[in-house]
């Protein structure tokens, strides 16, 4: 099974070159990883509205369910996972057929190394194959990091859903940003 880095042994890593990094489609034996890392993410209460615990049999479970067009990627630095992204289908009707949301979430510290930029930049390359035209986001309120990563890559802030959903009692915005894949320059 692929694990999250024990946290010496990534100070250790730290300077291993990105060429050692590799984006690969994510296995179950990376559900483990997948799972602690998500949860890191909840527990900063500004990724998602989901809630945890995410072991590894219900990442398994969650990968094993996600169709052709909703695929996983992992950053695999020597079998350790750093990050994780994914697509999915918009919207069930057809008429957004090329439009997938996208998401990506980086371990704790492994944050503040160019890794969400390299996530967020593979899952563009990706999109055009699988059949998407357009990727939207959305970023909860406070999440300024992801945020800024979207709109570094060059997605536009196109709204708001005010209080969208809640994490724990309290109603929490969400900040919609797309990029057209075809428009891009």
């Amino acid at each position: 099974m692929t694990t999250a880095r024990p946290t010496a042994r990534r100070s250790m890593l730290t300077g291993v070159s990105s060429r050692a990094r590799l984006i690969r489609r994510a296995e179950g034996r990376d559900a483990g990883a997948i799972g602690e890392i998500y949860d890191e993410a909840i527990a900063s209460g500004v990724a998602t509205f989901a809630r945890g615990p995410h072991d590894a049999g219900e990442r398994t479970s969650w990968l094993a369910a996600r169709g052709d067009r909703a695929p996983v990627w992992v950053l695999d630095d020597h079998g350790d996972v750093l990050a994780w992204s994914a697509l999915a289908p918009f919207s069930h009707r057809s008429w957004y057929d090329g439009v997938a949301e996208y998401t990506v979430y980086v371990a704790d510290d492994a944050r503040g190394q160019g890794v969400g930029r390299t996530m967020l930049d593979h899952l563009v390359d990706e999109a055009p194959a699988l059949g998407y035209w357009k990727l939207v986001g959305m970023i909860l309120e406070g999440n300024d990091a992801g945020l800024a990563l979207a709109t570094g890559r060059g997605f536009r802030q196109v709204g708001t859903h005010n209080a969208h959903g809640r994490v724990g009692d309290d109603w929490r915005d969400v900040t919609v940003v797309e990029l057209h894949l075809e428009e891009r320059p």
